[in-house]
């Protein structure tokens, strides 16, 4: 009788497929965003920041001179090119660990359920404290989706430790 290997992984389960398959389609997207955004600050080394900035904020059509526009304006004015190299790092990170999370999930490892369920239910106090501070869409949205993210994840972890 051959010995069961320590490496193996459960079946696939055809009933999570389609919602594990969204949800890492959905943090591959994200990684894909924040590596963009990681290689234009990336871009900006070495460049006129002040000059960048204001060049964005005219291209996005806002008034320079309006509260967010100037506090993104002064803020990377500011900037050295040592904190943009550490702000693409940070970035690089937590592309890797989204990549990593949509790998596994569509893999359908427990360990990325986990993960998943975990990265995402540490964000959700986050959510809410901004939420009580201004309530806007965007936030609402934001909360909502990884709410649904993370209580889908917790379904099929306590499914999976059911079975």
């Amino acid at each position: 009788m051959a010995q069961k290997s320590r490496h193996t992984f459960r079946k696939r389960r055809p009933s999570a497929d389609a919602g594990l398959t969204t949800v890492a389609l959905f943090e591959g997207i994200k990684g894909l965003l924040v590596l963009l955004t990681g290689f234009g600050i990336l871009a900006l080394i070495h460049h006129n920041l002040h000059q960048a900035a204001a060049d964005l904020v005219q291209h996005l059509h806002m008034n320079p001179a309006s509260r967010y526009p100037k506090i993104f304006i002064d803020a990377l004015s500011s900037a050295t090119n040592s904190q943009l190299w550490y702000l693409a790092s940070g970035a690089f990170l937590y592309t890797l660990a989204r990549f990593i999370e949509a790998w596994g999930l569509w893999r359908q490892r427990a360990w990325a359920e986990w993960f998943g369920l975990l990265s995402g239910g540490i964000y959700i106090p986050v959510e809410l404290y901004e939420l009580s501070k201004s309530v806007t869409w965007t936030k609402v949205m934001l909360l909502s989706i990884n709410s649904l993210i993370v209580v889908y994840l917790l379904r099929v972890v306590i499914r999976s430790r059911d079975s």
